[in-house]
């Protein structure tokens, strides 16, 4: 770690009220490590509210494309990043030695489960060792990235004080959770209320004060773990709220009744209820993986978070019962499922977007495919698929469910026509309502 001269506290305070300053003239140089679905939205609106941004990243593919001003996120078109290289309001670079020019840095690394679903920190652990080496007095940092309580506090905070650099006065450390929600038309990075809380009173004053210059609303909170929890509690709501109405799915399969009609009857009461949705499973970052580093957590401190498992257990079950699924209908119409044609609409996790992460679309290619059953797919976001010993290019979605066997609608894109689809296909196999009010005998619901 980099040896800096002691501060007195009034050296502190002029460091605190330089960067201030810095940061209400928008002449601070801003840092964002981490150029995916998170930290290139972010680094935009920065750049969209006149900051100098650096972006960092390891990968030089994508650092050459984003200099060349081409945009690989979806939520960014290049026609609106574009012009932002040319005005020199952004740049990216590999080389982490751009911290030592930064007033402010935002860590956007991926923080995903290992196989035994405990969480890989390494992201933020190789993040964190550059950035101490070259960090300067008077900078504030900030975690993004979707972690257990006490991240911020137990890592990343030993790693960048030291003697001489002590958090609060030479240096401000915020944990502030993302809320990216990829395809969303209305609510985006800028008008996403961001939440932010400091490990010191004074960093969560600077942080806000940071977010407020590019960002809509700031939800200021009393400590970095307040901040890390808020996250996972959004999450684990949803993710325990669809494996609620997923197993409601299963039980209403077993008895014959429609989930689907059920759900909207029980959403006509104006209190008391909101409406989630059964599905082919949990697909994207956030909502599969973040309950479970609450679960990793409190483990360690002696508690079995019991809703968090079992709902992440129905959730798992999810392609099995839609592979079940089809197999029943196959066979139902005289056909089985291995050396069956099984067409699948939509691979993305879902839909309108090119987001793979997690897609329980690829879990029900690869069951289909272990059970001998011919697959191909239809996704307009998606035109190659390689996993499994699977090489498969996306198909005409209307003349390959004409063709298939079975056509499985796992994606609902808005783009799919389903009135034709539904029309020419043999048989279908609906996982997300998207035929809601067609009828036919070719028509199997979730």
């Amino acid at each position: 770690m980099l040896t800096l001269p002691l501060m007195n506290d009034t050296t502190a305070l002029a460091g605190r009220q330089a960067l201030e300053e810095k940061i209400r003239n928008r002449t601070a140089r801003v840092g964002i490590v981490g150029l995916g679905y998170v930290g290139l939205p972010l680094a935009v609106e920065f750049a969209k509210a006149g900051f100098h941004v650096t972006g960092i990243d390891v990968q030089p593919s994508k650092v050459d494309a984003l200099n060349r001003g081409e945009s690989y996120v979806q939520d960014i078109p290049t026609s609106v990043f574009a012009p932002l290289v040319a005005s020199g309001h952004f740049h990216a670079t590999t080389d982490f030695a751009a911290v030592s020019s930064l007033d402010t840095i935002n860590i956007c690394v991926p923080t995903p489960l290992r196989k035994t679903k405990d969480p890989d920190m390494s992201f933020i652990v190789s993040a964190c060792q550059e950035i101490a080496v070259h960090l300067k007095p008077g900078t504030l940092v900030i975690l993004e990235s979707t972690t257990y309580p006490g991240t911020t506090d137990e890592l990343v905070l030993p790693m960048l004080e030291g003697p001489d650099r002590k958090v609060g006065e030479q240096f401000f450390l915020c944990f502030s959770p993302e809320r990216v929600d990829p395809g969303n038309p209305v609510y985006q990075t800028v008008n996403i209320p961001k939440v932010v809380g400091g490990i010191t009173p004074a960093c969560t004053e600077i942080g806000a004060l940071f977010y407020s210059q590019a960002l809509q609303t700031v939800v200021p909170v009393s400590s970095t773990s307040v901040a890390e929890m808020v996250k996972l509690l959004e999450n684990t709501f949803r993710m325990i709220n669809i494996g609620l109405v997923n197993e409601m799915a299963l039980m209403c399969d077993r008895m014959g009744i429609n989930v689907w009609e059920v759900i909207d009857a029980a959403a006509t009461k104006p209190f008391g209820f909101m409406p989630f949705y059964p599905g082919p499973g949990l697909g994207g970052h956030c909502i599969p993986i973040d309950p479970f580093y609450l679960s990793w957590k409190t483990k360690q401190a002696g508690i079995e978070a019991r809703f968090i498992e079992l709902a992440g257990y129905i959730n798992g079950q999810m392609p099995h019962f839609v592979v079940d699924k089809i197999q029943n209908a196959l066979n139902e119409h005289t056909k089985p499922l291995r050396g069956s044609h099984v067409h699948v609409l939509g691979a993305a996790y879902k839909r309108n977007i090119d987001d793979m992460r997690e897609s329980p679309a690829l879990d029900i290619l690869h069951l289909l495919h272990q059970r001998g059953a011919l697959v191909t797919y239809s996704d307009p976001f998606v035109p190659t698929l390689k996993f499994d010993g699977l090489d498969l290019a996306s198909k005409d979605a209307l003349a390959e469910s004409a063709r298939a066997d079975c056509t499985v609608i796992v994606t609902d894109h808005s783009s799919f026509d389903y009135d034709a689809i539904a029309g020419g296909a043999r048989l279908i196999v609906d996982t997300r309502n998207a035929l809601k009010g067609r009828t036919g005998k070719n028509i199997v619901r979730l």
